[in-house]
């Protein structure tokens, strides 16, 4: 017995010595390092595990002579999931599928706004909506298309890391026909996005996802269904939100609209979405076209 009791105690003794096995941590210097910190952030380690962006905010509007107008405000949403993908050149990455609203209300009252008494034109415009279904990312690699080696630069601060991406848009804009070489209407934007989150979560391989707090900031040229023509002016967005747990954690706002007018954006789309993207332009086109048909 005694023999067993001094057994026992020198296994605790040495269990307590060498503490708890640590987490597998990301290496964030590797290319493979870089897919898993780019996948957590995005969606999920997981495939086919849907994840819920959720942001809000307020759109204002320029004008040159003019002190800017709050015109908005903002509730967003993107569903989403991601898939790995092998490539013979790049190795494994991964693809991400999406759909993605976001309402525009009333400024005072936070209500939908269904109408919009434009102050420039003095017409009422029916309010479109963003929905734009599907809004998929191009593939992911550890290397580039010319095979150097990515590496994810991690900036933390006190344990926190922050990660800033901008978009800037400059592409020929469906609604201006054929001749925009020669008369100019190209879409000209730019996106930004600040990802903040906790470090320990980021680089634990054990844990699939990663709840980023997000910050987007969009500066671009008037709402085509704002029907503002060629006059001067520009709106920008500001906009806060994070990676939510669940579908649920959604504005009921938002919740009551995707139920009454948006039933697909429950959900992803499946991975193997190869469909074109949605932008305001081209969805704002089809409406345009619809009405065409309709007169």
């Amino acid at each position: 017995m005694k023999t067993m009791q001094r057994l026992a105690i020198g296994v605790a003794a040495s269990f307590t010595l060498a503490g708890p096995v640590a987490a597998e941590q990301i290496d964030p210097a590797t290319p493979e390092g870089y897919v898993q910190i780019q996948r957590k952030i995005q969606c999920s380690l997981e495939d086919e595990s849907p994840q819920v962006y959720r942001w809000s905010g307020r759109g204002y509007a320029r004008v040159p002579g003019e002190a800017d107008r709050h015109l908005f405000n903002l509730d967003g949403m993107n569903v989403r999931q991601c898939v790995t993908i092998e490539d013979p050149g790049r190795g494994t990455g991964y693809r991400m599928v999406s759909r993605e609203i976001m309402l525009y209300l009333d400024p005072a009252t936070n209500e939908v706004l269904r109408s919009f008494d434009n102050p420039w034109t003095g017409e009422s415009n029916e309010v479109i909506h963003v929905a734009n279904d599907p809004v998929n990312g191009r593939p992911t690699f550890g290397v580039d298309a010319a095979g150097k080696p990515r590496a994810f630069e991690l900036n933390d601060i006190n344990g926190q890391y922050l990660m800033a991406v901008e978009v800037p848009l400059f592409y020929r804009n469906p609604l201006g026909g054929n001749y925009q070489q020669y008369i100019g209407g190209t879409y000209h934007a730019t996106e930004i996005f600040d990802f903040n989150g906790d470090t320990a979560e980021l680089l634990d391989a054990d844990q699939p996802v990663a709840y980023p707090v997000v910050s987007w900031v969009r500066i671009a040229q008037w709402l085509p269904w704002m029907e503002m023509g060629d006059r001067a002016g520009l709106l920008y967005f500001n906009a806060m939100g994070r990676k939510l747990e669940s579908f649920d954690q959604l504005s009921d706002t938002m919740k009551a609209e995707i139920a009454a007018n948006y039933p697909t954006f429950t959900a992803p789309p499946p991975v193997t979405d190869d469909r074109r993207n949605e932008t305001s332009w081209t969805y704002m086109k089809k409406i345009i076209d619809e009405r065409a048909k309709a007169e």
